[in-house]
């Protein structure tokens, strides 16, 4: 999905509210807590297997402070992995330094095979503001957000929590 595409990206609001978006993903029917959920369930060590910022950030939809991440300006080539169920994600040859604190990209990978998206956007309402959440299309965790300020070609940053990626290198 082109961030460009989603009917809210660009929008915001005035309330405060902080009821998720709800809808289920396209492919599964399933919502990103549903996804979560189920790949905790059938994974019992993953608790064990992130740290408490990475379950904070990919299991709670918690965000780590800017620039305190370890891969916001990291510069070795490289793939780009979910932390909690190690799908491919981003590559390092469309990382930018956006000069906001956390990792940002211009698109995420596709699924090399079946050419799907690998990573889910939806509508999060929460802190006063309309914004565009990314999840991992794979097991539902929560990575960041999307914005419309990136550089060409697709003019999009993906701004993403380290906690939630594992850089695999080239």
């Amino acid at each position: 999905m082109q961030v460009s595409d989603h009917p809210d990206y660009r929008r915001t609001v005035e309330t405060s509210s902080t009821t998720p978006d709800l809808t289920p993903d396209r492919a599964t029917g399933l919502t990103p807590e549903q996804k979560r959920a189920a790949h905790a369930a059938a994974n019992p060590d993953l608790s064990e297997r992130l740290d408490a910022m990475a379950w904070h950030c990919t299991q709670e939809a918690g965000t780590e402070q800017a620039f305190t991440g370890i891969y916001w300006d990291e510069k070795r080539a490289g793939t780009y992995r979910c932390a909690s169920c190690d799908a491919t994600l981003f590559d390092s040859d469309d990382k930018f330094d956006s000069g906001c604190g956390w990792p940002s990209f211009t698109a995420p990978t596709h699924d090399r095979p079946t050419g799907e998206d690998v990573v889910d956007a939806r509508t999060d309402s929460s802190h006063g503001m309309v914004r565009v959440e990314t999840t991992c299309s794979a097991c539902g965790a929560h990575l960041g957000h999307v914005f419309p300020d990136g550089p060409e070609p697709t003019g999009d940053r993906y701004c993403i929590n380290s906690a939630c990626i594992i850089l695999e290198e080239r």
